[in-house]
């Protein structure tokens, strides 16, 4: 097994990689003191991977919209009939998953018997059951969880926003897919996509918190089955520069408008694209975050309710974008301040003062991320993903230089900009 020990003089902490004799990648983060443990066990797979081959295949095969969320949801059951969550209630763990645009995870939390959680986890993931009678069930409760997402005012202004962005990418189309999709799901697709994503090769095991490694490397040489090496190639769409539509308004029951606005980017990849998410954190927190003029306007006009804007750069394998979201009585009115905004600094900058003060609070922002089992365990899966390490956004952050801010601005286009709003049942839904 091949080990490396990855530190930062930073922090004085270090934590252990591992790549196990199965093809597993296993990230190890113990934390002296800590009483709580966090296991996660990844595959590099989500709902965005929907045209791939092995380098076993000739040809590139596309799956409907949702299996990767489809499979999170199957392998809980197992072959038994006894419940994975039944199973860890027994231990004391508590357990979940998710499915994002380009990963799937399965993790649970305990301060104690970790070892036979573990063991849990590593059974369950590694044990598919499917059957035509459990997928067409399964059917039904996706497409209810589907039709509630319809009614939700926040997932609806987000997707409304990704689908105005991009024309071809999957990233617009909701993690969970569509009732259309999902009934074009049967057992051979998902067997087909387990065994593409769910090799070992494509995973991660990362654990952090209070942990014996010995006894968890036991389990693991145990537990984790041999996978064939395999290389799988993904096909990504071409997606165009800019964006589909500039506005679209729905109207739902909620108490004030709802908006999300979308600074479409260049994809980047990679090491490259965490460089990228540190410069343009950097520079959307002094564009509208609390220390900005922006944010007091905001905050003293009532423009956006209690002055709170939320925002983050969306970014993965793909595709870039900047977002904000808010409410608001004149949604129209905030993006028009904060292209304004943007132009101002693009001619005359921002103060380098600024950029310090937000640059340290970024770098503290960073440093805390490494105070909590789940926090670190979270880092690493993010880590694997980027193939990079989990320090690197650290010493990115501490490296940033006033300069490297400019370039970033400069590509930022107040006419490659999108507007979602959800309204308060008084508007038409129009798109332009």
């Amino acid at each position: 097994m091949e080990k490396t020990i990855i530190k930062s003089d930073r922090l004085n902490e270090s934590y252990i990689k591992l790549k196990h004799k199965t093809g597993l990648t296993i990230l190890l983060y113990p934390m002296k003191g800590y009483s709580t443990s966090f296991a996660m066990f990844a595959t590099r797979y989500g709902s965005i991977d929907r045209t791939f081959k092995t380098s076993n295949e000739n040809e590139f095969l596309t799956v409907p919209d949702g299996v990767a969320h489809y499979l999170e949801h199957k392998l809980f059951e197992n072959e038994d009939g006894v419940d994975t969550f039944e199973l860890f209630a027994k231990t004391g763990a508590s357990v979940n998953a998710f499915t994002s645009f380009d990963k799937t995870a399965y993790y649970f939390s305990c301060t104690d018997n970790f070892n036979e959680s573990l063991k849990i986890l590593l059974n369950y993931v590694q044990e598919p059951y499917f059957t035509e009678e459990t997928i067409q069930k399964e059917q039904g409760i996706i497409g209810q969880e589907i039709k509630m997402y319809e009614d939700n005012p926040d997932w609806r202004v987000f997707f409304n926003c990704l689908e105005n962005m991009y024309e071809k990418s999957a990233v617009k189309v909701n993690i969970a897919g569509t009732l259309e999709s999902i009934a074009k799901i049967d057992k051979d697709i998902l067997y087909r996509c387990y065994n593409t994503f769910y090799n070992m090769n494509n995973m991660v095991l990362v654990i952090a918190g209070s942990f014996d490694i010995d006894s968890a490397l036991e389990i693991i040489d145990k537990e984790i089955k041999y996978s064939k090496p395999v290389k799988i190639e993904k096909q990504l769409d071409d997606e165009p520069e800019n964006i589909v539509n500039s506005l679209i308004e729905i109207n739902l029951p909620v108490s004030q408008s709802q908006f999300c606005i979308g600074y479409k980017l260049k994809p980047i990849s990679g090491v490259d694209m965490l460089r990228a998410l540190v410069q343009y954190e950097v520079i959307i927190e002094m564009l509208v975050g609390e220390s900005s003029n922006l944010y007091k306007y905001f905050y003293d006009t009532g423009l956006i309710s209690g002055g709170n804007i939320s925002y983050e750069v969306f970014c993965g394998d793909g595709y870039f974008a900047l977002l904000f979201q808010g409410e608001s009585g004149d949604p129209k009115k905030v993006l028009e301040k904060i292209n304004g905004e943007i132009e101002k600094r693009r001619i005359n900058g921002f103060a380098e003062k600024d950029f310090e003060l937000v640059k340290n609070a970024e770098y503290g922002r960073c440093i805390r991320s490494f105070s909590s089992p789940d926090d670190i365990a979270g880092l690493m899966l993010n880590s694997f993903i980027l193939k990079c390490d989990v320090y690197d956004k650290l010493e990115i952050i501490a490296n940033l230089k006033f300069d490297d801010i400019k370039r970033p601005l400069s590509s930022i286009k107040t006419d490659n900009v999108t507007l979602s709003i959800v309204n308060h049942l008084r508007k038409c839904p129009n798109k332009r």
